[in-house]
């Protein structure tokens, strides 16, 4: 398809009139913000915020965006000056709007340079993250690997970002994780400083004072788009969109109000600020998140697709309702207004969300780095408490098929950082793969030693 199909600054004037655009002059706004990670899920959530945002008189906030390797999305929205359409689906039908807020995608492998500058730059204010669990460099026990911490990282980059505005004079920068970790800011904040204590001392000093590090829930879920999304979008909008994302009607954002300077007035137009994020956090990662990971396990192995397919199967859905209801939501200590119950009924309602084709496959991806926040942390609460966690266990031997293979003649390979290591445990016995991982030793320990009642229990259903 030639340019002139393309969805871009040149076509604008050939979009439908009811395309709900944003009202502001795109041109006269300066990127403030530059965000690592720029794939579908930043792009239906913190770039919506913002493009509503500066939609509502808000200035300066345009946002550079930064893939650390790939170059897929900088092919997809470079060409068409950043523009994307954001579509909800639901079963009431579709509604595309178009999002304006990127201006730019840098490829961190391609031009390093660029990023670095980007950082450094005195009008940005704000660098934001969704890079995967995987991102964050860690080692099985939390701390930074500074061996996979290499140059292509986002460490690197915020060294020599940060170096030249410290050495320019500029003040420090808000750095706001966006990903699913506990405490991701905290998390932030320490690796970025046992980074820094190992390569530039110095530095660490200067970004402990002048540089912030909130914490942050986001929720929305967010599919990898298809070719056929892309199809309908074209049929919408009368022009070709690569860039286009599906989501959900659903959307929250609770920050932590903690900024080393100038933020957007995400506030005005949905996000919560609030003093403490822990108990929405909290209740994201063990009950969505851990429900989601476990629906997609269970549902690989039992032949299911997507996310709606799994919840609606009556083999499953009772573990994913045990799960968010009595093992997660008792372990979690609710902020005042905080209905677990209502959240758990809400989240099985947007599961079950039939216009929005959520892969399970994606969902699985990743399992070590996710299971510990997901659902080790809530087996490690309910067993000092003396409880036990069947539906997690379940969920468990589940992974464990997944990771030796017995979904690969459908998905293909494993896509894991720990496969090569977790892939031959999961082969052997059950009661080797259990100690080996969650033993007194285990790969996994610090998330959750099993007890010697949790251990048996363990074994009994990693081998059914």
């Amino acid at each position: 398809m030639s340019d002139s199909n393309l969805l871009s600054n040149q076509t604008l004037d050939r979009l439908p009139a009811a395309l709900a655009q944003a009202d502001y002059d795109r041109d006269a706004q300066a990127c403030g913000i530059v965000h690592f990670g720029i794939g579908a899920f930043h792009r239906a959530h913190q770039a919506w915020y913002t493009d509503r945002a500066m939609a509502q008189g808000d200035s300066d906030w345009g946002i550079t965006g930064v893939s650390l390797r790939s170059a897929g999305v900088a092919r997809q929205l470079n060409p068409q000056d950043g523009l994307y359409t954001l579509t909800s689906c639901s079963a009431d039908g579709r509604t595309t709007q178009l999002i304006r807020s990127v201006r730019q995608v840098l490829v961190a492998s391609e031009d390093p340079g660029a990023v670095i500058a980007a950082l450094a730059a005195p009008q940005t204010h704000i660098v934001t993250f969704t890079v995967t669990e995987k991102g964050y460099c860690r080692a099985a026990d939390g701390s930074l690997d500074l061996a996979l911490a290499n140059d292509g990282s986002i460490y690197s980059f915020i060294e020599r970002g940060l170096q030249l505005r410290a050495e320019r004079g500029l003040p420090g920068l808000t750095l706001l994780s966006c990903d699913n970790l506990a405490h991701n800011g905290r998390q932030l904040e320490r690796l970025v400083r046992a980074y820094m204590d190992a390569r530039n001392p110095a530095l660490a000093e200067w970004i402990e004072r002048e540089c912030r590090f909130p914490c942050a829930m986001v929720d929305r879920i967010v599919p990898a788009t298809t070719d056929a999304d892309r199809d309908a979008v074209q049929a919408a909008i009368g022009l070709e969109d690569q860039g286009a994302v599906v989501t959900e009607p659903f959307s929250q954002w609770v920050i932590e109000d903690r900024f080393a300077g100038p933020r957007p007035r995400w506030d005005t137009v949905g996000a919560e600020l609030v003093a403490d994020v822990a108990p929405y956090e909290m209740a994201k990662l063990r009950m969505l998140n851990g429900a989601h990971s476990a629906l997609a396990y269970l549902g690989l192995q039992n032949g299911h697709s997507f996310v709606h397919e799994a919840v609606d199967d009556p083999t499953i859905r009772p573990l994913i309702e045990a799960m968010m209801r009595q093992e997660a939501a008792p372990t979690i200590a609710a902020a005042p207004n905080q209905d677990l119950d209502a959240y758990a009924t809400a989240l099985l309602a947007r599961f079950a969300n039939p216009a929005l084709n959520h892969r399970l496959i994606q969902i699985a991806m990743d399992g070590s780095q996710k299971i510990p926040q997901r659902w080790l942390e809530t087996l490690a609460n309910n067993q000092r408490d003396g409880k036990t966690c069947p539906a997690i266990l379940e969920a468990l031997a589940a992974w464990r098929r997944h990771l030796r293979g017995d979904n690969a003649v459908m998905w293909g390979v494993v896509e894991d950082p720990m496969r090569e290591q977790l892939a031959p445990l999961a082969k052997g016995e059950a009661a080797s793969f259990a100690h080996a991982l969650f033993g007194k030793s285990g790969l996994f320990a610090a998330s959750w030693t099993a007890n010697d009642a949790a251990m048996r229990a363990l074994i009994e259903a990693l081998g059914r």
